[in-house]
């Protein structure tokens, strides 16, 4: 029975997912926003929303976190840049809007942007 699990598998297998996720998370950063499924904007968005309560606090331990979980040095720099924005905020950093179906297969889509 699948109670109380929250993980969207996605067809993909473990490495896969953490991958993908990854690469989308890291192109919400760099763009602002991502134009993709809901059920992938769902995991981006948790993601996203981790990555910017860590970046909120100062601290080596905090960075080396980010780096662990994006793979890029680089990164860090952009996830702080970020998180300053939202220092007064307590959550609630994203936003998910319903797009019309992609026209090639008709899958809905979904735009993922900071708030």
């Amino acid at each position: 029975m699948r109670h109380k699990r929250k993980i969207c598998k996605l067809g993909r297998n473990k490495s896969q997912r953490k991958s993908l996720v990854v690469n989308l998370t890291i192109s919400l950063f760099l763009n602002k926003k991502v134009e993709t499924t809901p059920a992938r904007a769902k995991l981006v968005r948790s993601m996203a929303e981790k990555l910017i309560t860590i970046g909120r606090k100062a601290g080596i331990a905090y960075d080396q976190r980010i780096m662990s979980i994006l793979g890029s040095p680089d990164m860090v720099k952009v996830v702080k840049a970020v998180a300053e924005k939202y220092i007064d905020r307590q959550g609630g950093y994203t936003r998910i809007v319903k797009l019309p179906p992609r026209r090639g297969d008709a899958a809905p889509m979904a735009l993922i942007q900071f708030v």
